[in-house]
């Protein structure tokens, strides 16, 4: 790792991922990608508020990133946020430190449209063995930039093998709808106000990996030295703008779903749910989905280092650009412009056993105008 650790003037933090969002870099367009920020450890999850403060995430996967949550400032440095008192674990000292307190592998930051962003955190680091007790969802107040809630998901919500993905909030901001892309695949859905969750379709189809499907990049198949494929359920997730329809696809798949949000209550029973799920469209292996606020549905296709859209009952392609190396996670800014992450999982020592546990990633944007 080199030496040019990026630090808020003034603030003295120290552990801010090293190097990241160079400000020589910043705002650097070709074609129709534009560079907002780089990093030097493995980015997944991106945010943007209505004032247009922008946030990014990184999980424990294959490094102890020296921070999970990050402001990303207007020169494009970082700040650990909320502070760096929630941004200390690290899995060295994981039996000194209480999971509940502390990030431990967050995979995605959201904000609500209330005043908050949401952190997600599956608490299972090398996306591996979740750690007990800390799989949870934290509130932070953008306001005052303190955690007001700390919601604890259930250990019979977030079972051994859980890998709580990404999450959309209901509009009046009373409900979370979370992805789980790990070994037995599900909805999860809490309320935001009591803390109670259930999971919805656990096991069903459309939340399964699907085994016809070969995850391909750079042309050829995806694998680890021992053959394994990549084998994530139900991954990335959207919500109509009026909040009655949740979409979803499992990572290792090519289909995309949809459910009513009505059904998406503890008193429906499962096989009524199970009942109601309709089948979207077929699409690719994809990553994040989004929702624009034009009411267009956009997907990641890491195959193809791409983005596409849905366009009736097919998708069609946005755009392409080879710096995209596995376009992650969407969000929004108020001008309308879409921001990116490209997290380079076929990078990750995971698939090229060469590579160190750090590995450097982007935070791009575009204008959906322009396409």
């Amino acid at each position: 790792m080199n030496k040019r650790q990026i630090i808020q003037a003034g603030m003295g933090v120290a552990g801010v991922v090293g190097a990241a969002a160079i400000a020589r870099h910043l705002s650097q367009t070709s074609g129709p990608l534009t560079l907002v920020a780089e990093f030097d450890h493995q980015v997944t999850g991106v945010a943007v508020t209505e004032d247009g403060r922008r946030f990014v995430n990184f999980p424990r996967w294959t490094d102890d990133a020296p921070i999970s949550v990050a402001e990303v400032l207007a020169d494009g440095t970082l700040r650990p946020y909320p502070d760096e008192r929630w941004n200390s674990w690290r899995n060295a000292k994981a039996s000194e430190m209480p999971v509940q307190e502390y990030f431990v592998c967050v995979q995605s930051v959201v904000p609500d449209g209330h005043g908050h962003l949401w952190v997600l955190d599956p608490g299972a680091p090398g996306n591996e063995k979740i750690l007990e007790g800390a799989p949870k969802l934290v509130r932070v107040d953008l306001s005052t930039n303190s955690v007001t809630k700390v919601i604890p998901v259930a250990q019979d919500v977030a079972l051994q093998g859980t890998y709580l993905n990404d999450i959309r909030f209901s509009p009046d901001g009373k409900t979370g709808y979370i992805t789980d892309s790990g070994t037995r695949g599900a909805i999860i859905v809490i309320d935001l106000e009591s803390g109670e969750g259930f999971r919805a379709l656990d096991g069903h189809p459309s939340t399964q990996i699907d085994p016809s499907v070969t995850v391909t990049v750079d042309g050829k198949p995806l694998t680890r030295p021992d053959g394994r494929q990549p084998m994530f359920s139900a991954d990335g997730i959207a919500l109509s703008l009026d909040g009655r329809t949740l979409y979803w696809q499992a990572l290792t798949g090519r289909t995309l779903y949809a459910i009513d949000t009505d059904l998406l209550r503890p008193e429906i029973g499962e096989d009524e749910r199970a009942a109601k799920v309709r089948t979207i469209a077929t699409t690719h292996v994809a990553d994040g989905l989004w929702m624009s606020k034009a009411g267009v549905l956009y997907l990641t296709s890491p195959s193809d280092n791409g983005i596409t859209r849905l366009a009736g009952d097919r998708v069609e392609p946005v755009l392409t650009d080879r710096r995209l190396r596995w376009p992650d996670t969407f969000s929004e800014g108020p001008d309308g412009r879409i921001y990116v992450t490209a997290s380079h999982i076929q990078d990750t020592f995971w698939f090229k056993p060469s590579a160190p546990p750090s590995i450097r990633t982007q935070l791009f944007c575009f204008d959906p105008a322009a396409h």
